[in-house]
């Protein structure tokens, strides 16, 4: 297998220091060696200019939810009037479309240097909730997608049975439903099967909240990833209403509700976690489930800030996702967390740059079933993002105030290169799909058509 060596300028190494000329050596996916200290480039070696960072994990992905970005800015509401929106696109989707739609959305998170996503899986039988003739055949167009566009996906399918607390099915939620857990369970098997032995595809499971999965089928979820060793995520308390429902149905909140039917734990991941109580925060810390946070999201949908410095240092790792997409932009989720916490707290400073470059690495990778990515170390996947410090957002940093300019300034027009699993996806700034916008348009354009 030959070797392959790239020249920083800068690079962000363990335990998350920025060093100066470092020689990245890659053979194949992997990297092989890394020597900081080289003040030259090498002969053949790659130059990547600006701070190098460990491929960035979207830990929290609704693929389809890109569609609405622009469309829905223009209304007032809350968060159930956007899901609405939602449910009318949802309705247009079939595999080829998504394929399609997908592959754009997955080549621009390339483009902001994203190497992984965690795409949250829900949309699985046609509208009216036959099954296609494969039953994964939406779950197979999102695995294409992410490969065509070059990044590792972990596909966390989820299960989804009900309307709401005691509320049946209603319309578009019959295509999300296999109607009970047995049968979601066969059907992620199959699904797993499928990919079994793919180093870039970990197939995950959700439950996807308490509203759409009643206690009883909770267990069969979670035994799912203990079986497998694979990650289990599940949205929480996103809203108040859900939590004042969840209390009235079940005398419990849902981080309880989830704990007492076994659901936390190392492998899982809370999205969200905006209105915890200070018992919530224990139980996830306690299980060290991991929590996701997506502000751009959350403040999209008028969601609320959550508790997120509470949360890590009670023990849950905090990673980070672009959810619906309002924007695809990793550092612009990594600084939310930080200036969201000042605007609730009315003081600064709650994060270092460094553990919120972490969430966006190695933490979110780790969540999503990649422990071995996210850091520029020997063994691991050779993921190397380049981001620019002479833009006019970054330029003046200097070595030193790399990593901050990056977090608090630079934005994902910043990237310019990027390497992930050892194959160069993005080279100044253009991805190798080409003009990704005109993708999009493409795409978007089909699923808005069908919608009207």
């Amino acid at each position: 297998m030959s070797e392959l060596s790239y020249w920083c300028e800068l690079a962000w190494l363990p335990p998350g220091e920025v060093a100066a000329g470092v020689v990245v050596t890659v053979a194949g996916p992997r990297i092989t060696e890394v020597a900081p200290g080289v003040t030259e480039p090498p002969p053949g070696a790659v130059r990547l200019r600006g701070l190098t960072l460990p491929g960035l994990a979207n830990a929290h992905s609704h693929a389809f939810h890109r569609a609405l970005r622009g469309v829905t800015q223009a209304e007032r509401g809350s968060f159930w009037t956007w899901r609405d929106r939602m449910y009318g696109l949802a309705r247009t989707l079939d595999p080829d479309s998504y394929l399609r739609l997908a592959t754009a959305v997955y080549a621009e998170m390339a483009l902001a240097g994203v190497t992984c996503v965690g795409e949250f899986h829900y949309l699985h039988h046609a509208p009216d909730g036959t099954p296609y003739d494969d039953p994964n055949a939406m779950g197979h167009a999102l695995v294409a997608a992410a490969r065509e566009a070059g990044l590792r996906i972990a596909l966390l399918d989820s299960c989804y049975l009900s309307g709401g607390m005691g509320v049946a099915l209603d319309g578009v939620q019959h295509r999300f439903a296999d109607g009970d857990a047995e049968r979601w369970a066969a059907r992620a098997e199959a699904l797993r099967a499928a990919y079994a032995g793919a180093p870039d595809v970990e197939i995950g499971a959700a439950v996807h909240s308490v509203r759409a999965v009643p206690p009883e089928h909770m267990r069969a979820v979670a035994a799912f990833s203990h079986q497998h060793g694979v990650p289990l995520h599940v949205h929480v308390s996103e809203q108040r209403a859900e939590n004042t429902a969840c209390v009235e149905m079940y005398s419990a909140t849902p981080v309880q509700v989830l704990h007492e039917h076994g659901v936390l734990g190392p492998r899982t991941t809370a999205v969200h976690a905006t209105h915890v109580t200070e018992a919530d925060i224990a139980l996830l810390g306690q299980s060290t489930t991991y929590v996701c946070m997506c502000p751009t999201t959350e403040r999209d949908l008028a969601d609320g800030i959550g508790p997120a410095r509470a949360m890590h240092d009670a023990g849950s790792a905090i990673t980070l996702g672009s959810d619906s997409h309002a924007v695809v932009d990793l550092f612009e989720e990594a600084r939310a967390v930080e200036l969201d916490e000042r605007l609730a707290s009315e003081r600064r400073g709650h994060w270092r740059a460094a553990e919120l470059l972490t969430a966006a690495t190695a933490a979110g990778h780790a969540s999503l079933g990649f422990p071995d990515a996210g850091t520029l170390c020997p063994g691991a996947w050779a993921d190397l993002v380049s981001v620019r410090l002479d833009s006019v957002r970054t330029a003046g940093a200097g070595a030193a105030g790399a990593a901050e300019a990056v977090v608090f300034a630079a934005t994902a027009a910043d990237v310019h290169s990027v390497v992930s699993g050892g194959r160069q996806v993005v080279a100044e700034g253009r991805h190798v799909l080409g003009d990704v916008g005109a993708l999009l348009e493409t795409a978007i354009g089909e699923v808005r058509g069908a919608a009207v």
